[in-house]
């Protein structure tokens, strides 16, 4: 699935050397980079239109997008409303997606391994250091552990993966909170670092003993397993599009600032503990307007045309609702001498 994931990325920044009518840059977060890639080729053959997105890490597409070096920037951590404001900028979500810890370990098959957030903050702590460690085994019996040193793995750059799995050990561990805390890029205690969530997928599917976190998109069709996680009802779901949809089910959109919510450790039985919106960032007032119409013509479009390329790779589109919530922000919050860049059709 990897390799099938960087095909699919691979082939948005191919089109950047070929001339068409309009070419958009975007850089930042790997998680969304498979449905991006499968919209960008899809509407390219509808209107010649090119997404070049480049995906290097949320960090990354915060910086480049403040610094205006693209057009627009993503990023799986939502920026608070001061620093929205501060920089001139704008977000909005796109898709939903999961975030999983996946495990090598002989014999091991995805799903068979549970765990509960507080033993994976003790894991990354590096206070639990063995597969066959007491807390482990007593919620798996039916599971023989070996006693396989731990190695952990984390995103080595500025990560909004990172964001949403620290804020979610920070949930389930006040020892995590005040020793690590919560961020795109933290110190870690332990562990090595990969690049994106393909390079820490590439990490745990050479090392045996180690453990990872990424997006659920590139764990589908892998040969590294993954574990389930504890959600907030004490049931052990699976990762899928419905678990994910599951953990927005109460979310209050209409009154979240900045569109800034989380969908970490939601109630409901059926609910994957940890859920990640992905967001788009663009000037409120662009440099280049019709740039910034195209883009929005773009995630519209996506909106509208993309939920069956979001839900083949695992995604959770948005709610209907929330869509027509978030097209209908455009007008008023992007604009140029007073006038709306782009207004969504209604």
């Amino acid at each position: 699935m990897v390799k099938k994931i960087a095909a699919l990325v691979g082939f948005v920044s191919l089109f950047g050397s070929t001339a068409y009518a309009t070419t958009i840059s975007g850089a930042g977060a790997t998680f969304p980079a498979p449905v991006y890639g499968k919209w960008a080729n899809s509407y390219r053959n509808q209107t010649g239109a090119v997404i070049n997105y480049q995906p290097i890490g949320s960090g990354g597409g915060i910086k480049q997008i403040k610094a205006s070096t693209v057009d627009f920037g993503a990023s799986d951590k939502p920026l608070k409303t001061e620093e929205l404001s501060k920089d001139g900028l704008y977000q909005f979500p796109t898709v939903m997606g999961g975030i999983v810890p996946i495990i090598n370990l002989p014999g091991l098959r995805s799903g068979r391994l549970h765990l509960t957030g507080s033993i994976l903050a003790d894991i990354y702590l590096g206070k639990i250091t063995r597969w066959n460690d007491p807390r482990i085994a007593s919620i798996n019996p039916w599971l023989k552990l070996p006693p396989v040193p731990i190695t952990v793995v984390h995103r080595a750059d500025g990560s909004g993966t990172s964001f949403q799995f620290t804020s979610y050990l920070s949930l389930k561990s006040p020892e995590w909170t005040s020793r690590v805390g919560a961020s795109d890029a933290v110190q870690w205690p332990i562990g090595l670092g990969g690049k994106g969530n393909d390079g820490v997928a590439a990490f745990v599917k050479q090392t045996i003993g180690s453990i990872g976190y990424v997006e659920y998109a590139y764990t589908r069709q892998s040969t590294v397993p993954y574990a389930l996680i504890a959600n907030r009802d004490g049931r052990f779901p699976h990762p899928s599009t419905e678990s994910f949809k599951a953990a927005s089910a109460s979310a209050d959109w209409t009154h979240a600032a900045g569109n800034n919510i989380s969908l970490l450790d939601q109630k409901g039985a059926e609910s994957w503990p940890i859920v990640s919106t992905t967001y788009i960032l663009l000037h409120r007032t662009p440099s280049k307007p019709e740039t910034t119409a195209e883009i929005l013509k773009f995630f519209d479009w996506g909106y509208q045309n993309g939920d069956q390329d979001a839900l083949s790779l695992d995604y959770a589109p948005l709610p209907k609702e929330v869509k027509t919530f978030i097209r209908q922000q455009w007008g008023s919050n992007i604009q140029v001498n007073g006038k709306a860049v782009y207004n969504a059709a209604r």
